[in-house]
């Protein structure tokens, strides 16, 4: 982990999840080694991980989304996937 990185952070602003989110990206850290370091949870730094994935890509469109359109195609998304979770699970239940 780089020095720029203080291990004993107590806040982590958007600049602080950034700093780290880039050192997992460039292969500097781990998700693993940043939550014992940092005594965070592997989940809480993957979601910063994929926030900040689902950011550069929305950032890279043509028509990039604003906030609530991210956050609506997200959740449009979601109850897809539910729905077709749940239809598998009944066809299952059947079988």
């Amino acid at each position: 982990m780089s020095k720029a990185m203080d291990d004993n952070i107590k806040r982590w602003t958007a600049k602080r999840k950034t700093a780290l989110v880039i050192e997992i990206i460039q292969g500097k850290t781990t998700v693993s080694e940043a939550s014992r370091s940092f005594d965070l949870s592997p989940s809480e730094i993957e979601s910063w991980v994929e926030d900040a994935r689902r950011g550069m890509e929305n950032s890279l469109r043509a028509n990039p989304l604003d906030i609530r359109e991210q956050d609506e195609k997200q959740l449009r998304d979601l109850q897809e996937a539910y729905g077709e979770a749940m239809l598998e699970l009944r066809a299952r239940v059947r079988s």
